[in-house]
């Protein structure tokens, strides 16, 4: 009996982390789209035409206690970038840009002159 329930919530678990609503996000989504997947955001922020929604503590690579903050930014109405990281304002090249800056991988160095 144990075993047939161990084995019961282990494949709920497993096939519940799969449809998580982060997976259906992709870009050219609109902003209701995304509201429809993922929820109201925790929290918004603007930049010139560019928005970023914030989903502030959710589970990353299907573990319940690997946490992270979730964005989506929007040019106008559409999805242009999305993933688990850090927003920042763009650089002069683009007014008022927001970019998404990943966990996972680190801003590029800056050479030094000796």
């Amino acid at each position: 009996m144990f075993r047939n329930l161990l084995v019961a919530c282990s494949l709920l678990v497993l096939f519940g982390c799969a449809n998580e609503p982060v997976l259906d996000i992709h870009k050219g989504l609109t902003k209701d789209q995304v509201i429809s997947f993922m929820g109201k955001p925790d929290s918004s922020q603007r930049s010139g035409n560019y928005v970023a929604f914030q989903y502030a503590n959710r589970p990353i690579n299907n573990s319940p206690t690997d946490r992270a903050d979730y964005y989506v930014i929007f040019a106008g109405s559409f999805v242009i970038d999305y993933g688990y990281g850090h927003i920042r304002q763009g650089d002069s090249s683009v007014t008022n840009r927001l970019i998404l800056l990943p966990y996972n991988k680190e801003p590029p160095s800056i050479p030094t002159r000796n």
